[in-house]
């Protein structure tokens, strides 16, 4: 692996190809229109700075590969030497251990890379740190990771980069960007059905995601009640967190379409492009899948295809904003529809919400309706009918409270 000055010359090279120039030639420091090339403070990286908080949830959160054991926020403040900050977030529920992993990987592969550079916009420093550690995501086997942790970094350079335009991200992103958004509530199951679907009408939601993976006669059972308590308004999809074979997905699919399930994600274990379309073509459910992808290229394949109508990038798993946006591109020319996947904490949220309103392509957004104290900041977004409103204030449009967190914050 090269030297960070190395990364460091990468860097402020991308940079300069990203600077916009007046007719003389020198760099424009106006505030950008929307829909221009993000431009960040013309001030060094001091600081990449890790924070950690864990709470054990109130009711068990089973997937069909392992349950829930705690809520996870990893989060990231990348700090310019002029004092302006940026907020992150990394994906780490699963293992139990990953946020321990997160920080070292953080701390001690992605903060040297990038301190001391002057990125000029969040995706010249996403392509320099992965030009970097991507390769090396490759000889550790462990690609997950590496794009997990750069996640949380181009978030907080996004969010820096809204707030020095005086901006928020999704009007950065975009001159009309939606004020509210759909939300679905997420995960029905496989305890607890009836009281969580309950729930959700409280909420005066108006979509529902059911988790099945947990046996043929139970997964009906349970969609079964979701719709008797819910009615035959709601939307009611399905996740299986790729549970199933092929003929196992064959068998069930078919009946939750009985049942009136309008999608489901991540049917089929290994998510294989070719399996999939054979699944669609041969149910006619229409499938969505994406939250295990890393980098944008690994959604060509699913582009491509016919099989999967829906693709669910995570942003603090895929690469970040600019990886997701790379994704949201390619999908709108392909006429996909992308429904970002989210099940974390308050900063994912706000940038969920930010990045989905810049973009007709997105019809939904996932909203996990179990109870999360580290999303806390983010549950005023949800409105009585079944939607988020979109922040307009500069930036993410959050703001944390320390006196909320505190409790849940590791020592690190």
């Amino acid at each position: 692996m090269g030297s960070s000055r190395d990364l460091h010359h990468l860097v402020d090279r991308v940079a300069v190809e990203d600077v916009t120039e007046s007719a003389d030639g020198h760099p424009v420091d106006a505030v950008a229109p929307a829909g221009a090339a993000p431009r960040l403070p013309d001030a060094p990286v001091a600081e990449v700075r890790c924070r950690v908080f864990r709470a054990r949830p109130d009711e068990l959160i089973a997937m069909s590969f392992a349950p829930l054991s705690h809520r996870v926020m990893v989060l990231v403040e990348v700090v310019l030497a002029d004092g302006s900050v940026g907020v992150g977030e990394s994906w780490a529920n699963y293992p139990s251990w990953a946020w321990r992993e997160r920080i070292w990987t953080i701390d001690e592969g992605v903060a040297p890379l990038l301190v001391g550079t002057r990125p000029g916009s969040p995706e010249a420093a996403h392509r320099a740190l992965m030009a970097k550690l991507g390769p090396l995501g490759r000889q550790w086997g462990a690609p997950g990771p590496i794009h997990q942790a750069v996640s949380a970094v181009d978030i907080a350079l996004w969010d820096l980069a809204a707030r020095h335009a005086g901006r928020s991200l999704a009007s950065l992103l975009t001159d009309h960007p939606r004020a509210e958004l759909p939300v679905y509530g997420s995960s029905l199951g496989p305890e607890g059905v009836a009281e969580t679907a309950a729930h959700c009408a409280a909420l005066g939601l108006t979509a529902v995601k059911v988790k099945v993976g947990f046996g043929h006669d139970r997964d009906l059972a349970n969609v079964r009640t979701a719709r008797r308590v819910l009615g035959d308004a709601t939307q009611i999809f399905a996740d299986a967190n790729q549970a199933w074979t092929l003929p196992e997905a064959l068998r069930t699919v078919p009946a939750l379409a009985d049942l009136g399930v309008a999608w489901v994600e991540e049917p089929l274990a290994g998510d294989r492009p070719a399996e999939l379309d054979e699944l669609a073509a041969r149910t006619g459910m229409p499938l969505a899948t994406g939250e295990n992808l890393y980098g944008a290229a690994a959604f060509t394949p699913y582009l491509a295809g016919d099989g999967v109508a829906i693709l669910q990038p995570d942003l603090t798993k895929v690469g970040g904003i600019s990886e997701y946006l790379t994704v949201l591109r390619a999908a709108e020319a392909a006429g996909k529809t992308v429904n970002p996947h989210l099940y974390n904490g308050a900063i994912a949220t706000a940038a969920t919400v930010q990045v989905a309103a810049s973009s007709p392509a997105t019809s939904l957004v996932e909203w996990d309706v179990r109870s999360n104290p580290l999303r806390r900041a983010a549950d005023a977004f949800l409105t009585d009918h079944g939607t988020v409103v979109v922040p307009n204030r500069p930036g993410l449009g959050i703001d944390l409270d320390p006196d909320q967190l505190d409790p849940y914050e590791e020592q690190l």
